[in-house]
């Protein structure tokens, strides 16, 4: 049977208590500040590991979401939210309201949602060049750009 990679977002930070419950249910690796965690899981397919890793885990950890770590074949990500009943009611509604399946719904939704992301994000890059480009040459900004790329600490 295929392994999975799977992580774990947290909606906080978990206790030292729940990590070790936990780590009783699944094998676990956890970042610095303990909010999001990664596991392995023997599945079929990536959709089967992650309901099997929210399985095992609920009312161990504060679980946000849990997501493929690796891209599909398709270049995807899986992601896995628990809604609550009204935010569930509510995509269901609005995928009734556009005449889609909510998961097909939610799906497009979020696909739009980052698309416009991306696109303001490139925007903003693009109004703060031109702006930089009214105070200083092209090979400046470049120069400037080559040394914050390779500076061994981070700038921002």
């Amino acid at each position: 049977m295929p392994r999975h990679a799977v992580e774990i977002t947290l909606t906080r930070p978990a206790t030292t208590a729940e990590l070790a419950r936990a780590s009783q249910v699944l094998s676990l690796a956890a970042n610095h500040d303990s909010t999001r965690l990664m596991t392995v899981m023997k599945a079929g397919n990536a959709d089967q590991a992650l309901n099997r890793a929210r399985r095992r885990l609920k009312g161990h950890l504060p679980i946000d979401a849990l997501t493929t770590h690796y891209r599909d074949q398709e270049g995807q990500v899986l992601l896995s939210v628990a809604f609550s009943p009204a935010a569930a009611a509510a995509i269901r509604h609005a995928a009734e309201h556009e005449g889609q399946e909510p998961q097909l719904f939610l799906a497009q939704t979020i696909r739009r949602a980052l698309a416009e992301h991306t696109r303001r994000q490139a925007a903003d890059l693009d109004h703060a060049l031109r702006s930089l480009l009214t105070r200083t040459s092209p090979e400046r900004l470049v120069a400037a750009v080559g040394r914050t790329l390779t500076a061994r600490e981070p700038t921002c």
